[in-house]
């Protein structure tokens, strides 16, 4: 089943949080998200800008704006599929039918599998469906059905998540949303620009200001073990953190990377890998990026790192 791959719940999330200038979500060709649940499942409520697979005599009807060949992201969901293994039905007499049914699956498998061949990009199957996305993104889930263009151009995303649960990278934007901080559960934050946050301010526990310019002269490295140790501290306590910048692509970007080489002892390449996957427009700047080559050698005793060239 090579053209199916399973996507997790925190994967979804971060597709549905991307952004260039305006939400990816305005790109006609980015995501095409696909309920198979029945309508009045997918009336009830649904995951934000999805649209409703209907069947008719065993075949599903895609909505025929959709141009699956040119879409980056086709991701179907049902009500829980947790697999990707399929229902195959014996057609025997027997009445045990359940020793006929040779793999178990749901409806999402079924209808990915029936989309496949018409995609340029394996489809993608929600590890456990509506519900388990649901209750961990509960404020993603809508009973709105058609989304006009100026509606997705207004769609204000949230920040991205780097470690499930825990660690969030964003914006200045999203650091003073009240609703974000709610919704995240966020209990301190990482601030790293010139800007004052409206929360935690005078609260040195929770709030971790690193004020630096978004420039070349930027020097983040004497800040790192500070920065390290109070994110430590939060996971310790089970708190979850906002780590973020002006724009949230540079400076933010820079702390989020050496934690992430701090954490897991591993390389800036391996870092910027993950970090790539949750957010697109990653970009330190190159000053931010040689010091975080310095970085490595601190937690891994040597360059290993060729910044020498693209990191991705």
């Amino acid at each position: 089943m090579a053209d199916l791959v399973l996507c997790e719940p925190i994967e979804l999330y971060n597709i549905l949080n991307q952004v260039t200038k305006l939400s990816r979500l305005t790109e006609p060709n980015y995501l095409c998200l696909l309920d198979v649940r029945s309508k009045q499942e997918y009336d009830e409520s649904h995951v934000i800008t999805a649209r409703r697979v209907k069947k008719e005599a065993d075949e599903y009807l895609i909505p025929e704006s959709v141009d699956l060949e040119c879409v980056k992201y086709c991701v179907v969901y049902d009500k829980n599929s947790s697999c990707l293994d399929l229902i195959i039905k014996d057609d025997s007499d027997s009445s045990d039918s359940s020793k006929n049914d040779l793999f178990a699956g749901g409806p999402a498998i079924e209808c990915g599998r029936a989309l496949a061949h018409l995609t340029r990009h394996p489809v993608q199957i929600l590890r456990g469906g509506y519900e388990s996305f649901s209750a961990k993104y509960h404020f993603f889930r809508t009973q709105k059905i058609i989304w006009m263009p100026q509606e997705l151009d207004e769609f204000q995303a949230y920040p991205v998540e780097i470690v499930p649960g825990s660690i969030y990278l964003g914006d200045f934007r999203q650091a003073c949303d009240p609703k974000i901080q709610k919704d995240l559960k966020i209990k301190a934050h990482v601030n790293v620009s010139m800007e004052t946050g409206p929360f935690f301010v005078g609260n040195s526990d929770k709030l971790l200001h690193i004020q630096i310019e978004d420039s070349l002269e930027a020097f983040i490295f004497p800040f790192l073990r500070h920065l390290c140790h109070f994110i430590d501290v939060h996971l310790e306590l089970g708190n979850v953190i906002l780590i973020f910048s002006t724009l949230g692509i540079s400076r933010s970007c820079a702390a989020v990377l050496a934690y992430l080489m701090h954490q897991n002892e591993q390389t800036l390449k391996k870092s910027w890998e993950h970090v790539k996957k949750c957010k697109n427009n990653v970009c330190p700047n190159r000053a931010l990026v040689a010091q975080l080559s310095q970085w490595e050698t601190i937690v891994l005793g040597g360059f290993i790192t060729d910044i020498s060239v693209p990191l991705g």
